[in-house]
């Protein structure tokens, strides 16, 4: 039976470090930024979360031995990992950082081009009301 489980928490080590050299990789080789948080989140966590998973079954199987931290460590890797993405990402599309020339198609651009004149009006007008509020002090 252990020898079952030495298999199974072999190659669950081995895919996390395969899926980890494989989005540093990406990391290295991807046309832009969006790609990049594509690769640096999805697989990175996943081989990550392989890993640990590996290494928690280690611990369970070998030593009998349940490790809270391993299980917390997974829960936020789990957690973290992709909104910490998908909000840089966020970050770059709304600081007008281009996409690829590639095929990529931005969908979004008709529907921002609106909302970011409507915010920097907003703004224009809150900064002049700031203004003529301290010329009238």
């Amino acid at each position: 039976m252990t020898t079952i489980f030495s298999i199974l928490i072999g190659i669950l080590v081995l895919f996390g470090s395969v899926l980890s050299v494989l989005s540093a990789f990406g990391l290295i080789r991807l046309p832009d930024v969006y790609l990049r948080a594509h690769a640096a989140t999805k697989s990175t966590t996943l081989g990550i979360l392989c890993i640990l998973f590996g290494s928690f079954l280690f611990f369970l199987v070998f030593d009998g031995y349940i490790s809270a931290r391993l299980l917390l460590g997974i829960l936020f890797v789990f957690m973290t990992a992709p909104v910490a993405g998908h909000l840089n990402a966020r970050a770059a599309y709304r600081t007008d950082v281009h996409l690829w020339k590639g095929t990529v198609q931005d969908s979004l651009a008709p529907v921002l081009r609106g909302k970011k004149r409507l915010l920097l009006e907003e703004e224009e007008i809150s900064v002049d009301g700031k203004e003529e509020q301290k010329q009238q002090e």
